[in-house]
């Protein structure tokens, strides 16, 4: 972790973006650098200095030093729907020369420390033929999963841990994502993913809708 890691969901909404701010957090907690990337976002807004996503953002906000924001996010694409698609309605290739540009310049300011955030669940590819897995594998980074607390999350988790381990990538830890209120059972579902998955809890973040990253950051090991 304290070279950076790939941060990537049970699923589409599970807070993922957010976890990943608060990790950059956790990261630089120590007094050194860290930097966010977002390979490719879809959903962007047009500004003055172009296309921009929220997320991305967030991530290059949370960054220090702080980089270019084509760098955090080589490729920001307009409609907020799954990357193929929205590259497609683009106009635009999404390419891994291109992405792994960017990492390297990333790393080479932040020491290697860089959280890269992923789309959707690990298995959403980041364009025609172009699975996640390919990517984490060239930039050599652990991964770590967020899970959204909610009924289901087992079986996703457990899914998805299996899926990250076959595609031979390392599943470093795991976040629990409180993204509602807590049920009657919620200790026992934490219970049940601290026994099946095959990492360590890194952290739980509550539910705290408007809540800064930064300030759950605390709730997180980086180590």
């Amino acid at each position: 972790m304290k070279r950076g890691c790939f941060v990537t969901g049970t699923d589409t909404g599970v807070g993922k973006s957010f976890a990943a701010v608060a990790l950059l957090h956790a990261l630089r907690r120590d007094g050194g650098p860290a930097v966010g990337m977002k390979p490719v976002a879809s959903g962007s807004v047009r500004t003055p200095q172009g296309w921009r996503n929220e997320d991305a953002l967030a991530l290059q906000a949370a960054s220090a030093p702080r980089p270019d924001y084509l760098l955090v996010n080589p490729y920001a694409l307009p409609e907020p729907t799954a990357p193929q698609i929205a590259s497609a309605l683009a106009g635009v290739r999404v390419e891994l020369p291109t992405l792994l540009a960017a990492h390297s310049a990333l790393a080479g300011m932040a020491g290697g420390r860089v959280v890269v955030e992923g789309v959707g669940g690990w298995l959403a590819p980041l364009a025609d033929g172009l699975e996640q897995s390919e990517l984490v594998r060239a930039i050599d980074l652990p991964v770590v999963l967020v899970v959204g607390l909610k009924l289901g999350c087992l079986n996703h988790a457990r899914l998805t841990a299996r899926a990250i381990t076959a595609d031979g990538c390392r599943l470093a830890g795991w976040i629990g994502n409180a993204v509602e209120p807590p049920g009657p059972h919620s200790d026992a579902y934490l219970g049940l993913l601290r026994a099946a998955l095959p990492a360590p809890c890194l952290g739980l973040l509550p539910y705290a809708p408007g809540a800064d990253p930064a300030d759950l950051a605390l709730n997180l090991s980086a180590d």
